[in-house]
């Protein structure tokens, strides 16, 4: 028999507020966005189900929203007797799989990642910098396509998703000089993303600096089941381990597509995507068309998905 392994997704998900039947009736979900809620100080549970969505849509509500959703499925899933080999999150899921480990309290991360939305929103002037998709050319050929769009300015892969999907980021003109050479050298697809920063780039050093005083205040236990982490693709066990990659991350490209191999590599044939949407498990196909995999983000998937997986 095969491992497993949870995922839990991060900000590309669109979080827009799904969960609502899971908060009304399932206790150990409903507990896990009030604890988001008093270690914030506002109702988020409220934007998150009530709106407004201007509102929800902002990274700093975004970021711990989809933390909050993603731990309280995870709880269910736990509650249920079922336990991972590995784990690993995109980006803010990183912090979802680090709380599920047992590394850092849900009070902790979901401070956390509200500050690291925060700051990663300041690092930037909003209209200086953004993010593309790149589809059909390899990792290779989009590194050498950003040293030739920068021109003084910044770009760089900020997402190695799967093969022939890269996400860039940087400066918008150097941004857009990266997107007609991709053109030009025959991508599928290459547009803008409608983001409000370029995260994981090096333009995000402002918000990298200030996280590390953030998560010198928090308190990491070593890991109850082991995590891949986004920034160097490695197996993580301590607390120590796993700040310094949370540290790393800000300004690191997501390595998605080789965390997947590395978890095929260990013998994972079975991957669950905790938390809103689909995108991780849309990613994990398109790197071996052979793994299963399942979601849960609702209380439709949690039934259908939990008689799969004890079956």
């Amino acid at each position: 028999m095969g491992k497993l392994a949870f995922l839990f997704p991060g900000q590309g998900s669109q979080y827009v507020g799904m969960g609502s039947d899971l908060f009304q009736s399932f206790p150990v979900f409903s507990k896990a966005m009030r604890e988001a809620d008093a270690r914030l100080g506002f109702p988020l549970s409220r934007i998150c189900f009530d709106g407004p969505e201007e509102k929800l849509t902002l990274t700093a509500n975004t970021q711990p929203a989809i933390l909050a959703h993603s731990v309280g499925v995870w709880r269910l899933i736990e509650s249920e007797g079922l336990t991972p080999d590995v784990v690993a999150g995109h980006s803010l899921g990183e912090y979802s799989a680090l709380v599920a480990a047992g590394c850092i309290s849900l009070s902790d991360a979901a401070f956390a990642v509200r500050r690291r939305g925060e700051m990663m929103q300041e690092a930037v002037p909003v209209g200086e910098g953004t993010m593309a998709a790149i589809l059909g050319l390899d990792a290779e050929t989009m590194s050498g396509i950003c040293r030739q769009a920068a021109e003084g300015e910044v770009v760089e892969p900020a997402n190695l998703n799967c093969p022939g999907q890269i996400v860039i980021a940087g400066h918008v003109g150097a941004v857009g000089r990266a997107l007609g050479l991709a053109r030009e050298k025959g991508a599928r697809r290459a547009i803008q993303l409608q983001v409000s920063a370029p995260f994981h780039s090096s333009l995000m050093k402002p918000a990298q600096d200030g996280m590390i005083g953030v998560l010198e205040k928090i308190e990491f236990s070593d890991l109850i089941f082991p995590l891949i982490n986004n920034a160097d693709v490695e197996l993580i066990t301590t607390g120590e381990m796993a700040k310094a990659g949370l540290i790393k991350q800000i300004v690191s490209p997501v390595r998605w597509e080789e965390t997947v191999l590395k978890m095929i590599g260990m013998g994972v044939d079975t991957f669950v995507e905790l938390g809103p949407g689909k995108v991780l498990s849309g990613l994990v196909k398109r790197v071996d068309r052979k793994a299963r995999c399942l979601n849960v983000e609702d209380a439709e998937s949690l039934q259908s998905n939990l008689a799969e997986l004890k079956g």
